[in-house]
């Protein structure tokens, strides 16, 4: 007679050797593992585990004071680094200690000890034992608040914003003119990653001094001076300057006048233009005042006193621009006004309606626009010629100054407008001398005007003017 559960019985025996088998070779595996990370973490207790790196350098085995002091010592450069910010004449240095530059040790030290001290031993385990490299990166630091109050500050001397062009025409000339330029930015951005690739190379090579050329960037106009106007009015084509500092209040409100009535003026192509004709009747019926003139070669109190200043400066700018002069007249003497601001004896023009004029072409291929700055603050005059630029270059040199003779005795003449006693210089000694200078003009290497102006100047006395009223 068969059993028949005698074979079921032996295979549920064999299963339960086999689980037995299992679950003690998995308690020993844990047991060992167990006993491996407990040997493992004793090795390394307070020290970084070995697959830890910084910046490519293995940290293993290394307390968390050992990692602090390798870092503090590759701190040493940086208090002395220097970085020079430019533009320009525009300068800006930052220095390491400044800005308390540099690897922040004891913020290292502490992540490479903590890798594998986590509160997730699955995280550590793997961290420890399945992790070949962990490569952190060290923690580079600075003062940024210092930086950016650095750059803003560079910002606000470098910044110039564009201007848009302005040209309004009234009544046959311009009313209002304002020219079109470009302006300039710093990119802060750029500046900033400049800065930041310098510290890097201090950490890299110990370089004590960096200059950094500053990322300044053009800014255009959104509306260009020729896209303003019909009459290729373009760009600044010469610029004439004088100072007129020690004139008599007269003749600062002369050369005032006589300035402002010439601002505006459009010169067509192929014209002539006549300053006289320009500026008008000079008399107190037009609004000037009394000043002085050399009239018969005395110094006497007449209407205008001062155009001449206004004649000069536009005879320079005419110049600059490399125009064909077709009159100038030099003065009788040498008028100290006119050499002011380091300008030699010659560079003068005098006018005197209707027979003494200063006349120029307009030999260009668009229209020439004048306009007039006049600082009386500091008692300067600046004329501006814009218009179409064809490349040409003007050039004014070669002055010589030959037969210099000197002054004749001090003059006195009375003056029924001064108190009695009392005495004005009006006049100071000049002496006389021959004065010129040659004027060439090119374009393209070809020369299209090659002149030498001339003066003859007078020596001339001083004059005083007695009161006698």
């Amino acid at each position: 007679m068969y059993n028949y559960h005698t074979m079921p019985r032996t295979k549920k025996k064999s299963k339960i050797a086999w689980l037995n088998l299992i679950i003690g070779l998995f308690l020993l595996i844990a047991g060992t593992a167990s006993v491996t990370v407990s040997l493992f973490d004793s090795r390394f207790a307070n020290r970084v585990y070995p697959n830890v790196f910084i910046d490519g350098i293995s940290f293993g085995g290394k307390t968390q004071s050992q990692v602090a002091q390798y870092w503090n010592a590759r701190n040493k450069p940086f208090p002395t680094a220097q970085f020079e910010l430019k533009f320009g004449s525009t300068i800006a240095t930052i220095s390491g200690s400044d800005i308390d530059l540099g690897y922040d040790a004891n913020l290292s030290a502490d992540q490479a000890y903590l890798i594998g001290r986590s509160n997730n031993w699955l995280t550590n385990i793997r961290l420890k034992f399945f992790e070949k490299k962990i490569d952190l990166a060290p923690y580079f630091r600075w003062k940024q608040q210092i930086v950016n109050d650095t750059i803003s500050s560079l910002s606000d001397s470098i910044d110039i914003p564009q201007q848009n062009a302005l040209f309004q025409f009234k009544n046959g000339r311009v009313s209002a003119f304002k020219p079109s330029k470009d302006g300039q930015k710093l990119n802060q951005m750029q500046t900033q990653q400049r800065l930041t690739d310098a510290f890097r190379t201090v950490a890299k090579t110990g370089q004590q001094f960096i200059v950094i050329l500053l990322p300044v960037e053009p800014v255009r106009p959104t509306v260009a001076t020729d896209a303003t106007n019909t009459f290729g009015i373009k760009t600044l084509i010469g610029e004439g300057y004088s100072e007129f500092e020690g004139s008599i209040p007269g003749r600062i409100h002369n050369v005032a006048l006589a300035a402002d009535r010439l601002n505006g003026i459009l010169i067509k192509p192929g014209d002539v233009f006549s300053f006289d004709q320009a500026v008008g009747d000079i008399s107190a019926a037009t609004g000037y005042e009394s000043a002085y003139i050399i009239k018969d070669g005395h110094t006497v109190l007449g209407d205008g006193g001062g155009v001449c200043q206004v004649s000069t400066t536009l005879f320079r700018a005419a110049l600059n621009a490399g125009l064909p002069i077709t009159e100038r007249h030099a003065h009788d003497y040498r008028v100290h006004y006119y050499e002011e601001g380091g300008y030699k004896p010659g560079l003068d023009a005098t006018v005197y309606s209707p027979s003494v004029d200063l006349k120029f072409k307009n030999d260009t291929p668009g229209y020439i626009l004048i306009q007039t700055k006049i600082d009386l603050d500091n008692l300067t005059l600046t004329f501006d010629l814009y218009g179409t630029s064809d490349d040409r270059t003007a050039q004014v040199s070669n002055f010589k100054l030959w037969d210099v003779t000197p002054p004749p005795p001090d003059l006195y003449q009375d003056d029924p407008t001064l108190p009695k006693g009392t005495i004005k210089q009006v006049d100071f000694t000049a002496w006389g001398a021959k004065a010129s200078f040659d004027y060439l003009v090119t374009r393209g290497g070809q020369t299209i005007e090659n002149t030498t102006f001339y003066s003859n100047f007078q020596p001339w006395q001083a004059v005083y003017l007695r009161g006698t009223m």
